[in-house]
């Protein structure tokens, strides 16, 4: 009777840059390791003041933590485009918006806007009848942020913008549709099978009950109910309260 060969060991695959963040080239199958970790965790610290919580930084930590439990990296090694390109932060204010940029090598691995205070310069009362409506507003949204997947904080700020245009949510409308959407997001793996904002919002004038042209207090309430819903307490680029935002202040100003 033949004996069976025994059987090594396989050594698990270490966390790569692409499994956790939306990089291409090169850096997307270079393990996470230690060294990039703590770079990147220095200059969140320099930059804002903090490790952001659910940022780069932290991800990079946890992921570099386990391929060091895999032994697939050293604890003193740093990844080569890493080294010879940087771990940098930047930082723009766009339309009163602090816009913050993480990436390795090049390499966007994270982007997010802290919102500033929307600034008016007329009574929330004094708009035009060609104002900007919620509804379009979130139409906007469809287009600038159309293929971002559908998550809490878009379900959130979208019921809070549907309240404030018609007074409550309507059952089946666009904020029903949201969270439907972000609650089966959740339990899909594949990004490509996920519904995306533009499959929610494209027509999300019409499926409001009603709809009213927004307001500095109606931008304040979105951008809220968007940043309290997300872990990172920040806001989308181009997502619903920042198109809100910049409603709001056209609504103004149109000058802006």
């Amino acid at each position: 009777m033949s004996q069976q060969q025994p059987q090594r060991p396989q050594q698990e695959q270490p966390i790569k840059y692409g499994d956790v963040f939306d990089v291409s080239g090169h850096l997307s199958s270079q393990p996470i390791a230690p060294n990039d970790a703590s770079a990147m965790q220095a200059a969140e610290n320099m930059v804002l003041g903090k490790t952001q919580k659910g940022g780069p930084a932290s991800v990079m930590q946890s992921a570099a933590a386990v391929n060091l439990q895999r032994g697939a990296v050293d604890r003193d090694e740093g990844t080569p485009i890493a080294r010879e390109q940087g771990v940098t932060i930047s930082e723009a204010q766009i339309a009163g918006n602090r816009i913050i940029t993480e990436a390795v090598g090049g390499e966007v691995v994270g982007q997010y806007v802290e919102p500033g205070d929307v600034d008016m310069t007329s009574p929330a009362g004094a708009l035009g009848s060609d104002s900007i409506t919620i509804g379009e507003a979130l139409e906007t949204t469809a287009l600038t942020a159309g293929d971002k997947p559908v998550d809490q904080s878009d379900a959130a700020a979208i019921q809070a913008a549907e309240v404030r245009a018609s007074g409550y949510a309507h059952p089946g409308g666009v904020a029903a549709a949201a969270q439907s959407a972000a609650n089966l997001n959740a339990r899909t793996m594949n990004v490509e099978n996920k519904t995306k904002l533009g499959d929610v919002l494209a027509d999300a004038s019409i499926r409001l009950a009603e709809d009213k042209p927004v307001t500095r207090e109606d931008a304040e309430g979105v951008i809220g109910a968007e940043v309290r819903n997300n872990p990172d307490m920040v806001t989308h680029p181009g997502g619903v309260a920042a198109s809100m935002a910049a409603a709001a202040r056209l609504n103004q100003d149109p000058t802006f």
